[in-house]
């Protein structure tokens, strides 16, 4: 069996890398998309550079916001060893202007174009495993 990790190890592996996976619904359906992220106080904070991605979050944020999963990863694929992270939580806007300014700082774009938005989430759920040799979990 895979060693599972806490939820505080889980978000500090998470923190260690740059590039994540945001899971989210478009349309009724499951969507994924590739992004940069920073860990904040806990939180998990992206900027969006797909018009679409945003509006699938926001339109439906009510109060707290919309359920979504994040998950990050680092797997040596010749060595068979890593460890792969979710986080589920609730994604919000992030409309402060000091944030907005400040998470532009923090998380430079891998794709050339603008910003639509920072989402922050804040993750209710963190459950994460080890990756063994020899092919196991």
């Amino acid at each position: 069996m895979a060693p599972h990790l806490g939820a505080a190890e889980a978000l500090e592996l998470l923190g260690s890398v740059e590039v994540g996976r945001i899971v989210f619904t478009l349309g009724a359906l499951p969507a994924v998309r590739p992004v940069n992220h920073v860990l904040d106080a806990g939180d998990i904070v992206i900027r969006v550079q797909d018009a679409s991605t945003l509006t699938a979050l926001l339109t439906t944020q009510v109060g707290t916001g919309v359920v979504v999963a994040y998950q990050a990863d680092a797997i040596d694929p010749g060595d068979h060893l890593g460890w792969s992270v979710v986080a589920t939580g609730y994604a919000t806007a992030v409309t402060d202007p000091h944030e907005i300014e400040r998470y532009a700082h923090l998380l430079r774009p891998w794709v050339e174009g603008p910003a639509f938005g920072t989402i922050r989430i804040r993750p209710d759920l963190v459950t994460g495993f080890r990756l063994r040799a020899g092919g196991g979990r």
